[in-house]
C-alpha cells in the first residue's frame, strides 16, 4: 500500500501483522505509522525552514534527530519538502528502538528518494536516551507513545548551545485534568479540566520542559504550541544561559478559574492581566508562583508556564501559500496511490487546515486573554456565543489588539482590558 502524506510517498504494509496504521498501544516489533499527527509533521517543516532562514542555528551543517521515528516519515519529509540549499545543510538521523521501523524507513528512502539530493538521512537503533548523548544537536523531534517525560533530561542535554527541541504528549487524558493521579505523578501539577485544560496542559508541559533545561544551565522558550486531536505539541528554542535560567520562576505560576477580586487584583499588579475595573471580573486569570494558593482548591491550575506561548515571527511564518509551495503536490494520474484528483484536493485541504489561524494569532500571541466565546456567553448569562470575528473587530475598533486563535475551539485572543471584553460582547448581543 503506497500512501501520499503532504508531497511524499511511504509504502506500508496493510498487513496487520506488520504494520500498525492509526493511533494504536504500544507494539515494539510493528512498524507504526499514524496520519492523525500528519498536521503535525507538515508544521515541523514550515517551522525548520522558518528557524533555518532565522539564523538561529548558525550558517554551518544542521544535524537533526527524529527520535522516535516509527516509519520515519517526519524525517523523509523534511529532507523532501524543504527548499535544496537548506536540505543540503540538514545532516538527518532516524532513530528507534524497532529495527523493523529503521529498516522501512530506509527502505522508503531508496525507494522514493527525496527530490533534493544534497540531504543526508543516517540511521540509529536503539533508546533514544543514550542514542543522543554523542553530540550535539541542533534539532531533537521527540513524539512518543504517552508521556515525553522518560525522555526530557537527556534530549535537553544532548542539545547544540543553541538548538530546536520539539515535544509531543498524547497522555491528553493527565494534561488535560482528567486523569489526575497521572497529572501529578508525571508532571507534578494539578488542571482544572474546564473548556481550557487543553491550554493550561500545554502550559504544564512547559513548564516541566524549562526547570528541566534550567537545572542545565539553559533556558527554554516556546516558539509554537498546539493542540490538535489526541495530542499536545511544544516547539522550543533552548539555548546555554545561566542568567536567563535564573529567571526562570518570573515565568512559572497558577492558572485561577472564576478569580476574586482580590486574585484578579494581584494578577492586575504583577502584569499578568491588563488593568481594569473590578466591576465585572474575567473567568480567568494567572498569578505568580510566589502567591499563596490552595493547591487543593478546584478552581488552581499549575504550576504552570504564565508567559506566551509562541514566538511571533515564527507564527507569522505558517501562511496558506507557503504550506501548499513546500507540502502539495499536483494531480497526476499516474500516481501510484491510484488516487483521483479528488483524493488530492482532499489532501490539500488537510495540509492548509493543519496551519489555521497559527498566522493570525502571531501579532497577539503575547496577549493576556485566551477568551472562548462559549464560554464567555454563559459566564455572562447572554443569549447566544458572539462571532469571534465580531469581536475581533469591535476590539480593535477601541484601539486593543485581538486575533483569532489556533485553539481548536472558537476563541480568540487579546490585550484588552476585561471591561472592554464585556462592553464588546455587549454589543454583539441584540436589543432588548
Amino acid at each position: 500500500m503506497i500512501h501520499l502524506e503532504g508531497a511524499t510517498l511511504i509504502q506500508l504494509d496493510n498487513n496487520i501483522e506488520n504494520d500498525v496504521i492509526g493511533p494504536s498501544t504500544k507494539d515494539y516489533e510493528k512498524v507504526f505509522y499514524n496520519p492523525a499527527m500528519s498536521g503535525s509533521r507538515t508544521r515541523s517543516i514550515i517551522l525548520m525552514k522558518h528557524i533555518i532562514e532565522s539564523g538561529y542555528l548558525g550558517g554551518s551543517e544542521i544535524y537533526a534527530i527524529d527520535g522516535l521515528a516509527a516509519s520515519g516519515l517526519r524525517a523523509r519529509r523534511w529532507l523532501n519538502e524543504l527548499p535544496e540549499k537548506l536540505v543540503n545543510r540538514l545532516r538527518v538521523t532516524v532513530c528507534d528502538m524497532n529495527e523493523n521501523s529503521i529498516k522501512r524507513a530506509m527502505e522508503n528512502h531508496q525507494r522514493f528518494p527525496p527530490n533534493n539530493t544534497g540531504g543526508v538521512l543516517n540511521w540509529r537503533q536503539g533508546d533514544l536516551r543514550s542514542a543522543v548523548l554523542d553530540q550535539g544537536w541542533h534539532w531533537v523531534d521527540v513524539d512518543p507513545f504517552g508521556s515525553p517525560m522518560p525522555f526530557l533530561d537527556t534530549a535537553i542535554q544532548s542539545l547544540a548551545k543553541k538548538a530546536i527541541l520539539e515535544i509531543s504528549a498524547t497522555d491528553t487524558a493527565a494534561l488535560a485534568g482528567s486523569s489526575k493521579t497521572a497529572l501529578m505523578r508525571r508532571y507534578g501539577a494539578r488542571i482544572n479540566p474546564d473548556n481550557l485544560a487543553h491550554d493550561s496542559g500545554l502550559r504544564v508541559l512547559m513548564a516541566c520542559i524549562a526547570r528541566t533545561a534550567a537545572k542545565h544551565d539553559r533556558f527554554a522558550e516556546p516558539i509554537l504550541s498546539v493542540w490538535d486531536s489526541h495530542h499536545l505539541r511544544l516547539s522550543l528554542k533552548v539555548r546555554k544561559s545561566i542568567e536567563m535560567a535564573n529567571q526562570l520562576e518570573k515565568m512559572l505560576g497558577w492558572r485561577i478559574a472564576g478569580p476574586n477580586e482580590k486574585e484578579v487584583s494581584a494578577s492586575m499588579q504583577e502584569g499578568l492581566t491588563p488593568k481594569s475595573s473590578t466591576e465585572s471580573l474575567p473567568m480567568h486569570c494567572f498569578l505568580p508562583l510566589s502567591y499563596p494558593v490552595n493547591r487543593e482548591d478546584k478552581r488552581v491550575s499549575g504550576p504552570l508556564w504564565i508567559g506566551p506561548l509562541g514566538d511571533s515571527a515564527a507564527m507569522a511564518s505558517f501562511t496558506e501559500e507557503e504550506v501548499i509551495s513546500m507540502c502539495t503536490t499536483e494531480y497526476d494520474p499516474k500516481n501510484p496511490m491510484n488516487w483521483s484528483d479528488r483524493d488530492f484536493e482532499l489532501e490539500r485541504r488537510k495540509i492548509i487546515r493543519s496551519i489555521k489561524n497559527i498566522k493570525n494569532e502571531a501579532e497577539i500571541i503575547e496577549g493576556e486573554f485566551l477568551i472562548l466565546t462559549d464560554d464567555l456567553a454563559s459566564w455572562r448569562n447572554v443569549g447566544s456565543p458572539p462571532s469571534p470575528i465580531k469581536m475581533i473587530e469591535l476590539i480593535n475598533k477601541k484601539g486593543f489588539k485581538a486575533g483569532l486563535s489556533h485553539y481548536p475551539k472558537p476563541s480568540f485572543r487579546t490585550n484588552a482590558p476585561w471591561d472592554v471584553i464585556i462592553e464588546s460582547l455587549d454589543q454583539t448581543q441584540p436589543p432588548i
